[in-house]
C-alpha cells in the first residue's frame, strides 16, 4: 500500500455497537418488517475514467479512503471457501497486507478453512465498507506464505494472541470454556515470554484472478467495475448492477 511500513490493521479500533435493526421496537411495541429496510445510495460514483488500470492500485486507493473515513475494522473481510462436497463455507477474517499483488491473512492451518483450502486452494474475499457504500470482491487461487513470513508476522502479535495460537485447537469440539482456559494457562507456563510460532499456524496469500469494485448509486443503478486477468495485465469492464 502507499505506506508500506504500515500494516493493514494499524488503525485505532472503536468499540461501538450500532444495531442495524431491532426485531421488536421497545418504543413502538411493534415488529420491524425487514423487507422494508432500505437505503438510498448517494455518496459517490465510479467511472471507467476514475478507476485505475491496475486493480491492486485501485484497492489501495479505496482502502486508504476507508481508513481516512474511520470505517470500523476496514480490513475485516468475508473469506468464502468450499467443502470437499462442494458446499459453500464462509467466515470473517482480517486482511493483514497486500504484498506482491496478493491479499494476505493468517490462521490455524488445521482449522476448517485451512482444511478446505488444503483440499481446494481457491477462495473468494469480500470487503464491505458500508459507510462509503462500497464493496470489493476478490476471486483467486490460494497458497501459503513462506515460513519466514509467518514467523515475522507471528512475532508482531500481542503475547496473548501468540499464546492462543497454541492453546486453541481451532474448529475442533472442546468440552467447555474452562478447558480452553486451562490449555491457555499451560501454554503460558511453557512459554512465558517468547512462544515460537506453532507449525500449524501461518499465512495464506490469495492471488487474484478477478477483482470487482462496487459503488452504490441512486435507484439501485450501482457502478460495478470488474477486472480479470489478461496475460500479465488486466482486462477491465463494466457489469450491470
Amino acid at each position: 500500500m502507499p505506506n508500506t511500513s504500515r500494516r493493514v490493521n494499524d488503525f485505532q479500533r472503536e468499540n461501538t455497537r450500532i444495531p442495524l435493526w431491532r426485531w421488536q421496537s421497545a418504543i413502538e411495541s411493534r415488529c420491524v418488517n425487514i423487507a422494508e429496510l432500505r437505503q438510498e445510495y448517494m455518496r459517490a460514483g465510479l467511472s471507467e475514467a476514475q478507476a485505475d488500470a491496475n486493480p491492486i492500485k485501485q484497492f489501495e486507493r479505496w482502502f486508504e479512503d476507508a481508513l481516512k473515513a474511520g470505517v470500523p475494522l476496514p480490513n475485516a473481510m468475508t473469506l468464502a471457501t468450499v467443502t470437499a462436497s462442494g458446499a459453500p463455507s464462509a467466515r470473517i477474517v482480517l486482511l493483514k497486507g497486500v504484498e506482491d499483488g496478493a491479499f494476505v491473512f493468517f490462521t490455524n492451518y488445521r482449522s476448517r478453512k485451512g482444511r478446505e483450502l488444503d483440499a481446494r486452494p481457491a477462495a473468494c474475499l469480500v470487503l464491505l465498507w458500508s459507510d462509503l457504500e462500497r464493496q470489493v470482491r476478490i476471486d483467486g487461487s490460494v497458497e501459503k506464505v513462506t515460513a519466514a513470513a509467518s514467523d515475522a508476522y507471528y512475532a508482531t502479535r500481542p503475547l496473548g494472541a501468540r499464546h492462543s495460537a497454541w492453546a486453541s485447537p481451532q474448529s475442533e469440539t472442546v468440552a467447555d470454556r474452562s478447558s480452553l482456559e486451562k490449555s491457555m494457562e499451560e501454554v503460558k507456563g511453557n512459554y512465558p515470554a517468547n512462544p515460537p510460532r506453532p507449525a500449524h499456524w501461518g499465512g495464506y496469500r490469495v492471488v487474484p484472478s478477478a477483482i470487482e469494485f462496487w459503488q452504490g448509486r441512486a435507484d439501485r443503478l450501482h457502478d460495478r467495475i470488474a477486472y480479470a486477468r489478461d496475460g500479465k495485465g488486466w482486462k477491465r469492464q463494466r457489469l450491470a448492477p
